[in-house]
């Protein structure tokens, strides 16, 4: 059995609340009496990109589980190498791949550089796919990006959403062994499915998507700032049947 942490949308920066609230979900991690197979933190890590931001981001989310990160659409490539996953700056997009005894994590940049909304680059597709073909068609791999690729029906996440998400899916319909995918971006815990498999949203740790249907003051007000901090566990058995979990944690 394999358990993932999947935690989203940090939007780190200089006010001590964003601090706050990674910090309560990192420890509530720390302190779990199993050693998780991943911590997945997808994208919006950094709120302005800023390397003070990404320094504070490295330390809050060292862990004695693996972790494995990607950007989001306020993530900047060459300051996130740098500063956060300590390497040389590009504005390549930056894929990261997570082998782990019998399941495969691999991590897709989404982000649009100068833009909100988000697209997987002809140069991300294909290294996904040979990250698939170098995986044997018995190991599951769950594919990963900040942006979802599908209808979440928020009007606002909805408008910046993954676009040309069929290359997406005409990739998925060549490689059974993908499981499921997950994401980010909405700041709300929703599930769903996209070309055939479970797409996995991961709730936001700085604050929680208000829905269309739920109250607002005022037209732009888009998020919860008063319910706590929340990330998923995903559950991949045995038999290959992925359960998901949600947790809130007391910040």
């Amino acid at each position: 059995m394999h358990v993932i942490a999947h935690l989203s949308d940090t939007h780190i920066d200089s006010e001590p609340r964003s601090i706050e609230r990674t910090r309560a979900v990192m420890d509530y991690l720390e302190d779990l009496p199993y050693d998780l197979d991943a911590v997945l933190v997808t994208g919006d890590i950094a709120d302005h990109a800023l390397p003070a931001e990404y320094e504070e981001a490295r330390r809050l989310l060292t862990s004695r589980h693996p972790v494995v990160v990607c950007p989001g659409n306020h993530d900047e490539r060459a300051a996130f190498r740098q500063h956060l996953l300590g390497q040389p700056g590009s504005a390549a997009p930056v894929n990261v791949v997570h082998r782990a005894a019998g399941v495969v994590i691999a991590l897709c940049d989404s982000s649009v550089p100068g833009k909100d909304e988000g697209f997987l680059e002809d140069e991300t597709l294909a290294w996904l796919e040979d990250v698939l073909a170098s995986t044997p068609d018995a190991v599951p791999v769950l594919v990963g990006f900040h942006h979802p690729p599908a209808l979440l029906h928020d009007p606002f996440v909805d408008g910046i959403r993954q676009f040309g998400a069929e290359r997406l899916a005409a990739l998925t319909g060549r490689h059974p062994n993908i499981t499921a995918f997950l994401c980010g971006h909405a700041h709300t815990a929703a599930a769903t499915t996209f070309a055939g498999r479970p797409l996995l949203v991961a709730p936001g740790v700085v604050s929680t998507l208000r829905l269309p249907w739920e109250h607002r003051a005022h037209a732009e007000d888009h998020v919860h700032l008063d319910q706590p901090p929340a990330l998923a566990f995903h559950v991949l058995d045995d038999e290959g049947r992925l359960t998901t979990h949600y947790r809130f944690v007391n910040a």
